[in-house]
């Protein structure tokens, strides 16, 4: 009787993916716990359409808008590329002075959109996915104009994870009558059928100015501020602590 023969079986790609897609994540969760978001910089994310052309209204207000947080000391960060994108970025550009301030652009490696000629730091994103993620661990606000399935995609991804609480203290501010049709059909569709708590419409902020939106993300900025420097000196009370020799108690006779 010929022995019977083991069939070697071929691994399962799709599942190896996976695993390894699961424990990258798991990784970058844990290095986040040892190294919290930075708290040296405020940066704020501004996230819109990038059919938006140079002259047109919504590009003006938003380089306005990009132009006067700035000012006040915000980094700027965008996808980095054209659009809203682009007058974000030109923005921060036109108004940096003496501020050491910087314009981040969050690429995605599609054919039609490149990088826009603002930006001081470009990072190229080959997922959503991983962009995404970058845009929120590097923003302690969101600022969001009229875009369409892309700008709704990343308003989106903030928005619940400040409903369920993996966000917390994060400005969403929504600039534009568009977003109001969207809230309306929320409450009218969600809310009323109980698939949504109306408090989670409270996370985000409708504006109709520049100047409102300003007035939001300055507010906000100044308790970060605040919060900021605590903790540096609490970081600093704690580094003399224990850089101090040790006391020596007398010795009785």
């Amino acid at each position: 009787m010929r022995p019977t023969r083991k069939v070697r079986r071929e691994p399962d790609v799709g599942k190896i993916i996976d695993r390894t897609i699961v424990r990258l994540w798991d990784t970058i969760e844990e290095l986040e716990e040892l190294n919290p978001a930075e708290l040296r910089f405020y940066r704020v994310a501004v996230f819109g359409s990038a059919r938006i052309q140079p002259g047109d209204r919504e590009y003006l207000e938003v380089r306005d808008l990009a132009s006067r947080l700035t000012e006040l000391g915000c980094d700027i960060v965008t996808g980095g590329g054209p659009g809203l994108m682009e007058a974000a970025n030109e923005g921060a550009a036109s108004s940096r002075g003496t501020r050491k301030t910087r314009s981040f652009g969050l690429t995605i490696s599609i054919p039609y959109e490149k990088a826009n000629p603002y930006l001081d730091t470009v990072t190229a994103h080959r997922t959503f996915f991983s962009r995404l993620h970058h845009f929120v661990r590097m923003s302690q606000a969101f600022v969001i104009f009229p875009g369409g399935i892309g700008t709704s995609l990343e308003l989106f991804m903030v928005w619940q994870l400040l409903q369920v609480g993996f966000l917390t203290e994060r400005p969403v501010v929504l600039v534009g009558d568009m977003w109001r049709g969207l809230l309306d059909w929320m409450r009218r569709e969600m809310v009323s059928r109980r698939l949504m708590d109306a408090n989670d419409l409270e996370l985000v902020s409708l504006v109709t100015s520049i100047d409102q939106a300003v007035a939001r993300i300055e507010r906000h900025k100044e308790g970060f501020d605040a919060a900021r420097e605590q903790i540096i000196l609490e970081r600093r009370r704690a580094s003399r602590a224990e850089s101090a020799p040790p006391s020596v108690e007398p010795v009785a006779r």
